[in-house]
């Protein structure tokens, strides 16, 4: 007899009828249709599906107990349980939208309990890495095997049951996850850690299996009823074993905390018993010294009982001889004050006469930088200068070589002009002749005209040419002549720079000799302004040997008093008083410790009295507090000289 469930929507709720075993009147499977007819179809599902979570767990607790060895994936008992659990799972699921289709998948969930529960990312990697899985339902299912395995099934689902806000994604409100069936089954699940269970998931074919519920295998038969008691004497038996186991474990767990917490306790105790060791040889030495020290406050207080009775004499006689020596010191005062006054006169005339010496000073010694600077740049002139007249010098030498020979090429056109001239006045003297000639002879030469013209002609066309001549030897004179201007003007102005700086050179000798009488007169100022200070220096220590003396008659008498109060004022406080640091207020324990102040008698801790000095009653440094610290530190420096 099977009963297929395909699923748990809302609209459609099948009414699936809840067979509770042991119901009234001693029959298994009575019907509870009525009673639930009239509740809400998601709370009859809910109500059905726990029936049967507990059906399969129970069933599969008794048969795989007296089957009596680990459970393979054919089982029956098993395959039905994981029926169970998926259709529990899918129960309220919301639909996902996909591209293609709707989507409504138990895999979602169990992927969070990777993210609640650290241990089950193993679980999600393997299933991840499992070959032959290719839908969401199918590595849902092996999910369920392996955690079955592990026997922590219980765990994660409990993890995810708690996170309600993360399981609304998934899952509707009224679903059974979200309710409290869901952690009944989950409590249920606690019982399968007795099972030991080996599943082979790789050649399981977990995408195309049929969830079908198998409700067979949980009715019972007539012949079963006379049976009842020994099942349930058997149940309780094995309900008290796994209760046994259960409660075993835990008090194993329980054990080894308490073993490790004794053996925390007894290292702690061997440290407390040091510690109370070292404390009381402490409190030993501390009461030695406090005896000591009571001892040695005892004399103290004869020997300055005994000393401000000395002191008290002396006093009334200083203050006998102060009323005497006062009168005196007032005068001496009256006339210091008036030495203060003149010298204070004198210094303000010798400050006065110091900084206009030393602005002087600066003044000279900005006139020596100026006029370094100068004479660095003037002699960087002269340098220039310098290499001006030489290559002067070489450009001179040079024109005058150009000069040589422009005299030397005027002299050989002055001979050609000679010659020239001398060749004209042969031609003039020789025309002269032909004309003669011709006024002679016109009459006889008229046939010899033409010759006589022809030879004219070429008279002239050598004389024109050699007028050119003359007129370009005349130009290159006149360039000659301006080049010559130039040279005699360009020495004439290196003969006045020459005497400009000669000048220059003088004047600044000048200057030079009068820096050098100036700085033998701020020689003599400063060696004055020194004979001055010396004076004004002896003049303040006599003065202050004086102040020094009254500062330190006071200061005897002030530490007098002091050392009185503090004497008067002493107590040494017990341990128990003290509860917490007088100065961080923080409250004393085993690791804060207490600590006395030797000085003030007042109780500290480590960090608020971590300083050592010299006192009256212990040349050796002993511990003082931080505030007794910064007094002595003081009282020591005011006495230094």
């Amino acid at each position: 007899m099977t009963f297929q469930v395909w699923g748990w929507r809302r609209e459609d709720a099948p009414q699936v009828l809840a067979w509770v075993p042991g119901a009234e009147g001693g029959r298994a499977g009575v019907p509870m249709r009525r009673s639930l007819a009239t509740k809400d179809p998601t709370a009859v599902e809910r109500a059905n599906l726990l029936n049967m979570a507990k059906l399969s767990i129970k069933g599969l607790i008794e048969s795989a107990l007296s089957f009596g060895r680990t459970l393979d994936s054919d089982y029956p008992p098993l395959q039905q349980f994981f029926v169970v659990m998926e259709h529990c799972l899918k129960h309220g699921l919301k639909v996902r939208k996909s591209f293609l289709s709707y989507n409504k998948t138990i895999w979602g969930p169990l992927e969070l309990v990777e993210k609640l529960y650290p241990e089950a990312e193993e679980i999600g990697a393997s299933v991840r890495d499992l070959p032959g899985l290719k839908t969401p339902l199918g590595r849902a299912r092996a999910w369920l095997r392996l955690a079955l395995m592990q026997k922590k099934m219980a765990d994660y689902l409990r993890c995810l049951i708690i996170q309600r806000d993360l399981l609304s994604e998934f899952y509707e409100y009224h679903a059974l996850m979200m309710e409290e069936e869901g952690a009944v089954i989950v409590g249920l699940l606690v019982g399968l850690n007795v099972i030991d269970a080996n599943l082979c998931v790789k050649g399981e074919d977990l995408d195309s299996q049929v969830g079908v519920i198998d409700f067979s295998m949980y009715l019972k038969n007539e012949e079963d009823i006379g049976n009842k008691e020994r099942n349930v004497q058997i149940a309780a038996i094995l309900d008290q074993k796994n209760y046994v186991e259960e409660l075993n474990r835990q008090l194993n767990s329980t054990v080894s905390s308490l073993h490790s917490r004794v053996d925390s306790l007894e290292k702690s105790n061997t440290k407390l018993i040091e510690e109370l060791a070292i404390a009381k040889n402490n409190i030993i030495k501390l009461q030695e010294e406090n005896h000591q020290l009571r001892s040695e406050n005892k004399l103290i207080l004869m020997k300055a009982q005994q000393h401000l009775e000395v002191t008290k004499v002396d006093v009334e006689t200083e203050l006998q001889t102060y009323k005497h020596s006062r009168q005196g010191l007032d005068e001496m005062y009256n006339e210091a004050r008036r030495q203060l006054r003149d010298e204070s006169q004198l210094r303000q005339d010798v400050e006065n006469e110091l900084a206009v010496q030393v602005s002087m000073k600066h003044e000279i010694e900005l006139a020596m930088k100026l006029l370094e600077k100068d004479i660095h740049e003037k002699q960087d002139t002269l340098i220039g200068l310098r290499q001006q007249l030489e290559e002067v010098k070489a450009i001179n030498i040079e024109m005058y070589q150009k000069l040589q020979g422009s005299e030397d090429g005027l002299k050989e056109k002055n001979e050609i002009i000679a010659r020239l001239e001398e060749k004209t006045n042969k031609i003039t003297a020789a025309m002269r002749q032909l004309e003669q000639r011709l006024q002679q002879a016109e009459k006889a030469q008229m046939e010899a005209e033409d010759e006589d013209e022809k030879y004219l002609q070429e008279c002239l066309s050598k004389s024109d040419s050699l007028q050119k001549q003359i007129s370009q030897k005349e130009k290159q004179l006149v360039q000659l002549e301006t080049d010559l201007k130039i040279e005699k003007e360009w020495r004439q102005t290196l003969q006045e720079d020459l005497q400009k700086e000669k000048d220059a050179l003088s004047h600044l000798r000048n200057e030079t000799q009068q820096i050098i009488s100036l700085k033998k007169e701020f020689l003599n100022l400063q060696d004055e302004n020194q004979q001055l200070k010396k004076i004004y220096h002896e003049q303040e220590q006599a003065l202050q040997e004086l102040g020094n003396k009254l500062s330190e008659s006071k200061l005897k008498i002030e530490d007098i008093k002091e050392a009185n109060k503090a004497l008067q004022g002493l107590v040494w406080l017990k341990d128990k008083e003290a509860t917490h640091c007088k100065l961080c207020e923080k409250e004393f324990s085993l690791s804060k410790r207490k600590h006395h102040c030797r000085n003030c008698g007042e109780i500290f801790c480590n960090a608020c009295s971590d300083n050592e000095l010299p006192l009256p009653s212990s040349p050796k440094p002993v511990r003082v507090c931080d505030s007794c610290h910064a007094l002595l530190i003081q009282r020591c420096s005011s006495n230094l000289p």
